[in-house]
């Protein structure tokens, strides 16, 4: 029993001694002041990254022009694989086409037409996000021109519509009234970073 307990003991020993390492200093250095990291940054650096739209108003619209032949153009050759002919729905997406009215249904129909309250938040949304395999790909002209045919086949405006930075901005969509102002008092939330309340 004895030589059992012995050679337990000095396993667990043996084991003990594998695990201890001998213990090091971890701590980095604090970097050297001196030290520039990156480059500076120029404003034309910033407007590329810069594309805010003010969505009420259309403050930060680019310049730019698109009809509706031409957005129809510019659908069918960058938009249609995926949004199906005349924006009714693809192997992707369904339609983008009619619902208008159906957000005081129980039978909702998302489509621009029947949900943005203003027509900059469909510029600002193709700008950003479409066409989905090549984001930000569109040029100012053709996302002014897909956004107007769009709104043409929403029956939001006429065929020969141009749609710019002063135009889009007035477009009266049919669900504009259909918000409310969140005025939860975290929505007044102003940010702090020192001495804050």
């Amino acid at each position: 029993m004895r030589s059992h307990s012995l050679v337990l003991a000095l396993g667990a020993a043996i084991v003990a001694a594998g695990c201890a390492t001998p213990q090091t200093e971890t701590a980095q250095a604090a970097p050297n002041p001196r030290v520039k990291f990156g480059k500076p940054i120029s404003n034309a650096d910033i407007a590329a990254w810069d594309i805010d739209i003010r969505t009420t108003d259309g403050k930060g619209l680019p310049v730019g022009r698109g009809t509706v032949a031409e957005g129809k153009v510019v659908y069918e050759a960058k938009c249609v694989s995926c949004h199906g002919a005349d924006a009714k729905g693809g192997p992707v997406y369904g339609t983008m086409v009619g619902g208008i009215g159906s957000f005081k249904t129980n039978t909702r129909v998302l489509t621009p037409g029947s949900m943005y309250p203003y027509a900059p938040i469909l510029f600002d949304y193709i700008r950003r996000a479409m066409p989905m395999d090549h984001p930000q790909s569109l040029s100012t002209n053709e996302t002014y021109a897909v956004s107007a045919y769009l709104l043409n086949l929403n029956g939001i405006i006429p065929d020969n519509a141009v749609m710019d930075q002063n135009t889009l901005a007035r477009v009266q969509m049919p669900n504009r009234n259909g918000f409310i102002v969140d005025d939860r008092p975290d929505t007044k939330a102003v940010r702090c970073m020192t001495n804050c309340k």
